[in-house]
């Protein structure tokens, strides 16, 4: 099983140095790109091979990257900006990445600059990524010295600088225009959209924002070919994806896996099943903003999940065992994602607020059966297209299918006044 993504990564060993990532095949991509390969080929590739968003949306890569004026009279300087903030609970593949391979990281921002013509890269990391930062950093100062990175790289005339950016903290960095504003020291609220970041992103300029798994993936549909990329993934969506399961299994972790693998091998075989004395109740397939499901026989890509009524999201697994309040692990979502809005649209910051309380009320048994009324209008208010950005929307995702399918469990509470798993 090819495993492109993670092949460097050696676990409990410090990542491979330059020479030790050239000597593994790295920056062959990047020779291959600036000497053989015009931007708009490298945008072709990464089209052609399918590529999509790992960051949660699933937006054809290429197709995004085409977006971006080219030639003379656009508009200057360019910006790739490479989203790692990773606030999504129960998400942590980025950081497997970076803090396990960052020259690949490197190589795969300097190629994915290449093909938009960008000048300026900027990595946008969690704040408490102090590790993953010290390396990339020291990997990006390697890259310098090698000729890499700076001006007139490999003598290709093309030039790139990146910089590391540490977050101040919060969820919404993660949202792409979110992420802009606070690159630029503005508050971390979204933009409203048109324009969007390939035509008016950082500082008014064409811009564009990649997770760092997608960015990850460039360099090798660059040296093996769209192709290639398309074969690994058995539901034909191409690719690999680093799948992670966290919660009461007896392995929780992450693994990079053909694009498309079954959530029951990933859950029974991967993560081992679920830990001796708990059994499986229903999981969130892909971080805290995803709607629950029962099934485990899908194929885990963005099309099956769709059909199984969820989402892909970041991939990143959470699972509900028979033991844990679903009320009770609800009210948790909701109260990070309370605390998280940004406060820039009413429905978001008001509704999430009303939410965390109603849904406290039923966990400490004061609340009544005309609060299942008020947290499903609200699922109904704050449904895509009532706020700014997503944030709300996603944090209803949990919720709603809560209400559905643990309908008797909010029940309970009600009727006995009390939490049933205290």
């Amino acid at each position: 099983m090819e495993r492109p993504l993670t092949q460097n990564i050696r676990p409990g060993e410090e990542p491979l140095d330059l020479k030790g990532y050239e000597k593994a095949g790295g920056y062959r991509a990047l020779r291959k790109a600036l000497k053989t390969l015009a931007p708009r080929d490298v945008t072709g590739m990464v089209k052609a091979s399918g590529l999509r968003g790992r960051g949660g949306a699933g937006f054809l890569t290429g197709q995004k990257w085409e977006f971006i004026p080219l030639g003379p009279d656009a508009p200057h300087p360019k910006y790739l900006c490479c989203n790692t903030n990773e606030m999504e609970p129960g998400s942590f593949k980025d950081r497997l990445l970076v803090e396990g391979d960052p020259h690949q990281l490197v190589e795969a921002m300097i190629v994915s600059a290449y093909a938009v013509q960008a000048e300026v890269g900027y990595v946008f990391m969690r704040w408490t990524y102090k590790k993953s930062m010290f390396l990339l950093e020291k990997a990006i100062q390697e890259a310098y010295q090698a000729g890499y990175l700076g001006r007139n790289i490999l003598g290709s005339g093309y030039s790139l600088d990146i910089h590391v950016h540490l977050s101040a903290g919060r969820y919404m960095c993660g949202e792409e225009t979110g992420l802009l504003n606070a690159l630029e020291g503005k508050r971390a609220s979204p933009r409203a959209k048109p324009p969007h970041p390939p035509v008016s992103g950082l500082f008014g300029k064409p811009t564009v924002v990649d997770n760092a798994e997608t960015l990850c993936s460039v360099p090798h549909i660059v040296n093996n070919g769209p192709e290639w990329f398309r074969k690994l993934s058995p539901t034909g969506e191409g690719g690999t994806k680093i799948y992670g399961v966290s919660g009461n299994v007896k392995r929780p972790g992450a693994w990079e896996l053909p694009f498309g693998t079954r959530l029951r091998e990933i859950l029974e075989d991967h993560a081992g099943g679920m830990r001796d004395g708990f059994g499986f109740r229903a999981l969130l397939p892909g971080g805290a903003s995803t709607d629950f499901q029962i099934s485990l026989d899908v194929d885990f890509d963005f099309g099956h999940e769709l059909e199984a009524g969820s989402r892909l999201g970041t991939g990143t697994i959470i699972v509900l065992d028979d033991r844990t309040c679903p009320v009770g692990f609800v009210l948790n979502i909701e109260r990070f994602m309370a605390r998280e809005s940004c406060g820039w649209c009413t429905p978001c910051w008001s509704g999430l607020a009303w939410v965390e309380k109603t849904l406290a009320a039923i966990e400490e048994g004061r609340g009544r059966l005309e609060d299942l009324e008020v947290l499903e209008r609200h699922v109904r208010d704050l449904a895509p297209g009532r706020t700014f950005c997503a944030l709300a929307p996603g944090a209803m995702e949990p919720l709603g299918s809560a209400l559905k399918l643990f309908r008797e469990d909010f029940e309970r509470h009600i009727r006995e006044g009390r939490c049933p798993w205290r």
